[in-house]
């Protein structure tokens, strides 16, 4: 088992218990000898639709707090391989969280949802008996090395064509202590749901100095036999709103993503396509797409940013995984020259130009036929009407001075 997610990194494999309603609190932690190294206390609830006899149905599943830690399968990376948490219960069942650190960061670079189809209980009249394995690239959560990750507020997460909201989380990897630090990075939604008054106008935040607009790269994930599944080109410029350590206070920047300096990756599925991109360790920006098989159309479902930038006075991470953007029809590539602002938290939007995706439908390495957005369309429309109303006035003067040069003529002979 360790072998199947060595790429991950540190995962954490909670089991999935039944139907029900609301997601219960679970702790888990690894241990070498005496000493604790991973230590996870959340909860998650997990929408999984899948195909039936029927048609679809969708599982609604949470974490039972019986969850134990398979011994085993788990380590502290103490022969050099990375850490594991291994959480296990059921039939086949499993959610995986992969993390990974540069030193001074860490972060969840990788979320594994596993569940088996075979267990009527779950998925009560399932075509299939397979064991499904779902991933996610990343999750935008980020902290820093010797701090525990604090996120009290649901947070949804889209892994292929599934959800996993957590709840109530905190959680720490490379621990130098047995137990979660004191010291907390804190999620940028639990940072919101904590302000109860706006900042007095003094320490108001300024308006973002433009960076300019940002170069244009060209993005593409591949599948397991190196196909590509997903292209995308598009210059990008996000819109975040942080807490400030050298000012101490909240201020609001604009930040252009470099193609130079962004790596991509990504991965492909029949209803979900996921890009992650990545620059230099820290900024990380993820786009899932999402695919409806009735209607053949497609949109972007959700963004996540993880970001680690030096006047950051904790790492922020803020995600939607509830958006409608960028709708296209499978088989076709959505085109935008304009610029689009795509909002996504109060403390995130992402700008976008020059845009062209195709997350679905790809028949080798190039573009398919672009359908344009409506921005672009009345932005050709407009020249157009400008261009016949000049002519039509064209015509009126030239009418008008036919007739002027008629009569002017008829004038002459009467004479």
């Amino acid at each position: 088992m360790a072998n199947k997610y060595s790429s991950v990194g540190v995962a954490v494999y909670l089991a999935i218990l039944g139907c029900l309603t609301l997601a219960q609190a679970v702790t888990l932690e690894v241990k070498q000898g005496n000493s604790t190294c991973i230590k996870a206390e959340l909860s998650a609830l997990l929408s999984i639709p899948y195909d039936t006899v029927n048609g679809t149905n969708t599982a609604q599943v949470s974490l039972p707090d019986s969850t134990t830690v398979d011994v085993s399968a788990s380590s502290c990376g103490e022969d050099g391989s990375a850490p594991w948490l291994v959480g296990v219960f059921g039939p086949g069942h499993a959610l995986g969280l992969g993390f990974s650190t540069n030193g001074s960061l860490y972060s969840v670079a990788n979320l594994s949802l596993q569940y088996n189809l075979s267990d009527t209980s779950v998925f009560p009249l399932a075509n299939s008996s397979d064991v499904v394995t779902l991933m996610m690239s990343s999750v935008g959560i980020l902290a820093q090395v010797n701090t525990t990750y604090r996120c009290l507020t649901a947070t949804p997460v889209p892994v292929g064509g599934a959800t996993v909201t957590f709840s109530g989380m905190k959680l720490e990897a490379y621990m130098p202590g047995d137990d979660l630090s004191p010291n907390e990075s804190v999620c940028t939604a639990d940072q919101s749901a904590t302000t109860t008054a706006p900042p007095p106008a003094t320490t108001s935040a300024p308006a973002p100095t433009p960076p300019g607009t940002p170069d244009r790269g060209d993005y593409a994930v591949t599948n397991d036999n190196n196909t590509v599944c997903l292209l995308a080109r598009m210059a990008l410029q996000l819109n975040v709103t942080y807490v400030s350590s050298s000012q101490n206070k909240t201020v609001q920047a604009l930040f252009n993503l470099q193609p130079n300096q962004t790596s991509s990756s990504g991965s492909c599925g029949p209803t979900s396509a996921t890009l992650v991109l990545m620059q230099e360790q820290t900024t990380n920006l993820s786009f899932t797409f999402t695919l409806n098989t009735t209607s053949k159309r497609y949109h972007l479902s959700g963004l996540s940013l993880s970001a680690a930038w030096p006047d950051m006075e904790t790492p922020m991470s803020a995600s939607n995984s509830t958006l409608t953007y960028l709708p296209g029809t499978l088989g076709m590539s959505y085109m935008c020259s304009a610029e689009q602002v795509l909002e996504v938290t109060t403390a995130l939007s992402l700008n976008t130009f020059k845009l062209q995706v195709q997350p679905f439908g790809l028949s080798g390495d190039q573009f398919a036929t672009a359908e344009e957005c409506q921005v672009d369309q009345d932005n050709m429309l407009i020249p157009i009407i400008v261009g016949a109303a000049l002519a039509g006035l064209v015509l009126i003067v030239l009418v008008a001075y036919l007739i002027g040069r008629k009569r002017s003529h008829a004038g002459y002979q009467t004479i």
